[in-house]
């Protein structure tokens, strides 16, 4: 994942949970808005309570991972905020990218319809 396709501002985090759309499942929730931008961005945030920082850390690498193995499914112009959820942390890393992609296809569905 590039440096250019992050999201890093709190502001940013904040704008795009409150305002924008949302596809959940027990292990993702995926947020998503224009940016207005020629660029896709993506910003992945992990609670606390899912363990010490060198797990959260793990399951941030994993969940970028799965981002570029699917980038011909984003669409230039669009934030997504990634939260993991507990349900995330007794999953292999199978499961992870199949949750993944699933909450992907309810987004193409949901930005087609429009």
């Amino acid at each position: 994942m590039n440096k250019l396709h992050t999201v890093k501002k709190s502001k940013d985090f904040t704008n795009i949970i409150h305002s924008g759309k949302f596809v959940k499942n027990k292990s993702y929730v995926i947020y998503y808005k224009d940016n207005e931008l020629p660029v896709y961005r993506f910003g992945i945030s992990v609670s606390k309570k899912l363990g010490k920082a060198v797990y959260r850390n793990k399951y941030k690498r994993q969940v970028r991972t799965i981002i570029d193995k699917y980038k011909k499914y984003y669409q230039n112009g669009l934030d997504y905020i990634i939260i993991i959820r507990n349900g995330c942390i007794n999953l292999n890393f199978a499961s992870k990218d199949q949750e993944f992609k699933v909450l992907l296809d309810k987004i193409q569905k949901n930005i087609e319809e429009i």
